[in-house]
C-alpha cells in the first residue's frame, strides 16, 4: 500500500529531503516577505473597498471621513509594526504571541492567543482565496458561476506548493508579489503625476453614479458607530502582520534582525500602498455600497442586479490607465493572483505554531514533525481542511467571511503586547546596566502603547461586528481552546500513568509463568516457522490453537498433525457460528481469569506480501485478532512473518530505486570524497 501511495506523493511533492539539508530551505529576506507579508500586502485590494461600503451607508457625503480612517489605520500599523519588532528581538524562536503570553501571562492566557491566531490563520486562506476567485471571476464568468469550487480547487493547489516545502513555495510566490507591490507602486505614481503635475482630471467608472444612503444625514452617537465600524473594517490591511514574528526560525541567520527588517518593510509596503489607494479612490470619484443592486443610482434609477461591482483598486486602475489598457490588465492579473497566493502567510503560520503547541502537549504530537520536504505536513492539511470546510459553508462569499475576520488577530495583539509589558517589567527589576535599561524603558513603552491601541481595537471590532458575524470567529475560539485543553489534559493523564516508579511495582516483577499459544489455520511453511520460534522462546506451557468452522477442515488438520508427529498438544475451539476472533478472545480472557498472574504470549502466523492489491487478500483475521488482543490486559502478541516471493521481488525494486539517479544529477558517475594533502616538508 505504501508504495500505491509513494509514486503519487513524490509526484506531487517531490523527493524526500534529508534533516541535514534543513539549513538550505531556510529563508533570505527577499523571499521571507512575500512568504510571510503576502496577507497584509494584498489586503490593500480589499480593505480600501470595506472602509467605502461602511461609509456610502451614510451616503456619499461621508466617503470625506476616509482619509481620516485611513490615518487611523496607519498610526495602527507602525504602533504595531513597532511593537513586534520588539517581539521579534525578545523572542526569536518562533513562538510569536503563543509564547509571549505564555511565558508572560500565564498559559491560559497563552492558549487563547494560540486558539485566535489558529482561527485567524483559517479565515485568512478562506478569506483570501474567495476574494481573489471573486476578482478572477469579474474577468472569467465560468469562475464566478462555479466559485466554490475553484476557491476548494485553488486551496488545493496552493496546499500542494506548500507541500513541497517553504523555500520553493516562497520563489513560486515572491514573482507575484513582488509584481503586485510594482502594479500598484506604479498606479500610483502616475496617478500623482497625472492629477498633480499634468492636472488631468481622472474618472473611476462608478464616478458619475450616486448612492441611495441607507440612513441619511447621521449625527451623534450614530454617525461614530458608523466611523468606527468602517475603521474596524479597515483594519483588515493588519491580518498578517504577526506571521512574521510566528516564523523568526525559517529566517537565514540572523533570524532576529532579519525579521525585523522584514517586519518594517512589510509595514512600509502596506501602509503606502493603503493610503495611495484611498487617495485615488477619493481623487477618482470612486462610488462603492453594500447593497449595490439597491443603493447605487446612474440616469435616476437603481442599477439592478445584474451590475457587478468591481473593486476598489479595479475601478482606481481604469481610472489612472485607462480600461482595458496593457497597465489595468497586468494590475488585475496580478492583484488576482496575490489575492490567491496570501493565504500563503497562514500556510507559514498555522503549522509552525503547531508545531509549537504539539511540542508543548496542546495539539497532537504528529503536528510536530516535519514531512518529507522538511515542511510541517500535518499543519499544512489540517490547515486546508479547515479552510476548504469553511469555504464550503459559507459559498465563498468574502463578504460574509471577512465579516469574522480580524478578531482573532487583535486578541492576539493585545495579549501578545501586554505580555511583552510585563516582560520589560521582569528584566527592568534585575538589570543594572543604564544603557540596557533606557532602551528597555524605551521597548516597555512602546509595547504599552501598542497594547492600550490594539486593546481598543479590539473593543471596537467587537462592539461592531459581534452580530455580523464575529460571534462565529469567537465561537471557533472557544472550541480550538476547550479541545487544546482537553488533548493537554490527556497526554497528562497518560504520562502520569505510565511514568516509571522509583520503588519496585508489578510492572518489574517477573510473572509467574508464560503461556504461549500458536494460532493455527493449517499446517503450512508459516504455520511451521511461527511453532519453531515459539519452542525457541521455551514458555512454560505452549500450545497450539485453532477454531472449527469447517469440521471436514479440522479432521484434515487433525490427521495432518498426527502424521507429521508435530509435539506440540493442539486444541480445537468449536465456532458454531463461523466466528475466529471471539472465540480466541474467551479463550485468552478465560485463562487470565484462572492463572491472573501468568502472562499469555499468543503469535501469529502472517504473510508478507510485495504488491499493495495483495494486502487485501491476506491477514484480516490477523489484524482484527490483533486489533483486539491489544485491548486484553496481561496478553502479548507477537507477529511472525514468512516472506513470500513476491516480497522479495519488492526488495530487488527497492534497491534499484535506491540505486537509480534523476538525468543530470550525476554528470561524471559518483563524486568521491577528496582529501586534502598535507604540503610535504622539505628538509
Amino acid at each position: 500500500m505504501s508504495k500505491l501511495t509513494d509514486v503519487p506523493k513524490r509526484i506531487l511533492i517531490g523527493r524526500a529531503l534529508r534533516s541535514d539539508k534543513l539549513g538550505e530551505t531556510l529563508l533570505p529576506k527577499r523571499i521571507a516577505l512575500p512568504v510571510f507579508a503576502s496577507d497584509p500586502l494584498s489586503s490593500v485590494a480589499y480593505a480600501p473597498g470595506e472602509v467605502l461600503l461602511v461609509l456610502s451607508i451614510a451616503g456619499v457625503s461621508a466617503y470625506h471621513f476616509s482619509p481620516w480612517i485611513a490615518l487611523a489605520v496607519v498610526v495602527l500599523m507602525f504602533t504595531v509594526v513597532a511593537s513586534y519588532r520588539q517581539n521579534v528581538r525578545a523572542y526569536p524562536s518562533g513562538g510569536g504571541d503563543y509564547e509571549v503570553a505564555n511565558t508572560n501571562l500565564g498559559p491560559k492566557a497563552g492558549l487563547t492567543v494560540a486558539s485566535a491566531l489558529l482561527v485567524d490563520y483559517v479565515l485568512t486562506v478562506a478569506v483570501s482565496i474567495s476574494s481573489g476567485v471573486e476578482n478572477l471571476g469579474s474577468a472569467i464568468p465560468f469562475v464566478i458561476e462555479h466559485k466554490t469550487f475553484c476557491a476548494i480547487g485553488a486551496i488545493v493547489l496552493l496546499t500542494l506548493m506548500n507541500l513541497r516545502g517553504v523555500k520553493e513555495s516562497g520563489k513560486l510566490f515572491a514573482i507575484p508579489t513582488y509584481l503586485f507591490v510594482a502594479g500598484v507602486f506604479a498606479m500610483i505614481a502616475w496617478g500623482a503625476f497625472r492629477g498633480l503635475a499634468l492636472g488631468d482630471t481622472m474618472h473611476a467608472p462608478t464616478s458619475d453614479y450616486e448612492i441611495k444612503p441607507e440612513h441619511q444625514g447621521l449625527a451623534g452617537f450614530a454617525l461614530v458607530f458608523l466611523l468606527l465600524r468602517a475603521f474596524s473594517s479597515g483594519c483588515a490591511a493588519l491580518t498578517g502582520v504577526e506571521a512574521i514574528s510566528n516564523g523568526v526560525p525559517a529566517f537565514r541567520k540572523p533570524k532576529s534582525k532579519n525579521a525585523a527588517t522584514t517586519l518594517a518593510a512589510m509595514g512600509l509596503l502596506a501602509v503606502t500602498m493603503f493610503c495611495g489607494i484611498i487617495g485615488l479612490a477619493m481623487a477618482t470619484d470612486v462610488k462603492m455600497a453594500e447593497n449595490p443592486a439597491k443603493d447605487l443610482i446612474h440616469d435616476g434609477a437603481a442599477v439592478g442586479a445584474g451590475f457587478v461591482q468591481d473593486p476598489v483598486i479595479s475601478q482606481v486602475a481604469a481610472a489612472v490607465f485607462g480600461e482595458g489598457t496593457f497597465l489595468f490588465v497586468f494590475l488585475a492579473v496580478a492583484t488576482a493572483l496575490v489575492l490567491f497566493l496570501a493565504a500563503n502567510t497562514a500556510y507559514n503560520g498555522f503549522p509552525l505554531l503547531g508545531s509549537i503547541l504539539a511540542q508543548d502537549r496542546y495539539l497532537p504530537r504528529q503536528l510536530h514533525t516535519r514531512g518529507d520536504r522538511l515542511a510541517f505536513s500535518n499543519g499544512i492539511v489540517l490547515l486546508a481542511g479547515a479552510a476548504i470546510l469553511l469555504v464550503w459553508i459559507y459559498g465563498a462569499d468574502s463578504t460574509r467571511l471577512i465579516q469574522l475576520y480580524i478578531v482573532g488577530v487583535f486578541v492576539s495583539f493585545t495579549l501578545s503586547q501586554t505580555g511583552m509589558v510585563r516582560h520589560w517589567n521582569r528584566y527592568l527589576s534585575t538589570e543594572r546596566d543604564p544603557a540596557k535599561r533606557r532602551h528597555m524603558i524605551r521597548s516597555r513603552a512602546i509595547n504599552a502603547f501598542g497594547a492600550f491601541f490594539t486593546g481598543l481595537v479590539l473593543v471596537v471590532v467587537l462592539a461592531t461586528k459581534f452580530t455580523h458575524g464575529a460571534w462565529v470567529a469567537l465561537l471557533g475560539m472557544v472550541i480550538f481552546f476547550g479541545t487544546m485543553t482537553a488533548i493537554r489534559r490527556h497526554y497528562d493523564r497518560v504520562a502520569e500513568e505510565i511514568a516509571a516508579s522509583d520503588v519496585p511495582s508489578d510492572d518489574t516483577v517477573r510473572p509467574s509463568r508464560v503461556h504461549s499459544i500458536v494460532l493455527v489455520s493449517r499446517i503450512h511453511r508459516p504455520t511451521l516457522r511461527a511453532l519453531a520460534y515459539a519452542k525457541l522462546v521455551r514458555s512454560d506451557q505452549l500450545e497450539a490453537l485453532s477454531i472449527s468452522v469447517d469440521p471436514a477442515e479440522t479432521k484434515a488438520l487433525k490427521e495432518d498433525w498426527e502424521r507429521r508427529g508435530i509435539d506440540i498438544p493442539l486444541k480445537i475451539l468449536d465456532s458454531p457460528y463461523r466466528e475466529v476472533t471471539r472465540p480466541v478472545i474467551e479463550y485468552v480472557k478465560s485463562l487470565r481469569k484462572d492463572r491472573p498472574r501468568d502472562v499469555i504470549s499468543v503469535y501469529i502466523p502472517e504473510y508478507v506480501v510485495g504488491h499493495w492489491y495483495e494486502h487485501l487478500l491476506h491477514n484480516q483475521s490477523a489484524l482484527r485478532l490483533k486489533g483486539r488482543l491489544l485491548f486484553t490486559p496481561g496478553v502479548m502478541v507477537t507477529s511472525v512473518p514468512y516472506q513470500l516471493e513476491s516480497s522479495e521481488a519488492a526488495k530487488v525494486r527497492a534497491r534499484r530505486r535506491a540505486d537509480w539517479n534523476a538525468p543530470g544529477s550525476v554528470r561524471r558517475g559518483p563524486v568521491e570524497r577528496r582529501h586534502h594533502k598535507e604540503p610535504s616538508r622539505k628538509g
